[in-house]
C-alpha cells in the first residue's frame, strides 16, 4: 500500500453504491500523528468533498453510532460514480469494516439503523427506438 500510515493494525471494508467503489480502511487514531480524522483518495475529506457537510456527515454517521468518532480515522480509496455515490459507498465500507471490528456488538446496532444495506438502485440501460430508458418521441395519431 501506497500510505505510510496504514500497516498491520488496521480493518478495512469495501462498499459500492451506484458507480462508486470505496475501499475503506479504519486506522486507529493517534493525536501525535496527525489531525485529519478522514481522507479520501489522499485528500483531506472537506477538500474532496468541497466542504458539503452532507457528505461529511454521513461518512461519520457509522462510526458516530457506534461511539468512536474519535478513535479511528478513515482512509478510503474510491473510484467511479459522482460524490453522492462515493460518500453513500465510503459509509457503507465503514460500517462492514466496523462489523469486521466487533460483530456482536455493533452488528444489530448499524443493522437496526439500516447501514448495513446494499444500496442496490443503479441507472436503467437505454432502449432501442427509444431516446433514454423510458422517453419516448410523441406519439402521433395522423
Amino acid at each position: 500500500m501506497k500510505n505510510k500510515e496504514i500497516d498491520n493494525t488496521y480493518i478495512y471494508g469495501i462498499g459500492r453504491r451506484k458507480e462508486s467503489i470505496a475501499i475503506v480502511y479504519l486506522v486507529p487514531f493517534l493525536e501525535s500523528t496527525s489531525d485529519i480524522l478522514c481522507e479520501v483518495n489522499g485528500y483531506k475529506a472537506e477538500q474532496y468533498f468541497q466542504q458539503n457537510f452532507t457528505y461529511l456527515k454521513k461518512i461519520s454517521l457509522p462510526l458516530k453510532i457506534v461511539k468512536l468518532e474519535k478513535k479511528y480515522k478513515i482512509i478510503a480509496n474510491v473510484k467511479g460514480g459522482g460524490l453522492t455515490g462515493q460518500a453513500d459507498s465510503i459509509k457503507l465500507g465503514v460500517t462492514r469494516a466496523l462489523c469486521k471490528l466487533n460483530e456482536l456488538n455493533f452488528r444489530p446496532i448499524l443493522k437496526f439503523n439500516g447501514f448495513l444495506k446494499r444500496d442496490a438502485r443503479i441507472k436503467e440501460r437505454r432502449k432501442y427506438g427509444l431516446k433514454k430508458a423510458r422517453k419516448a418521441s410523441q406519439y402521433s395519431k395522423r
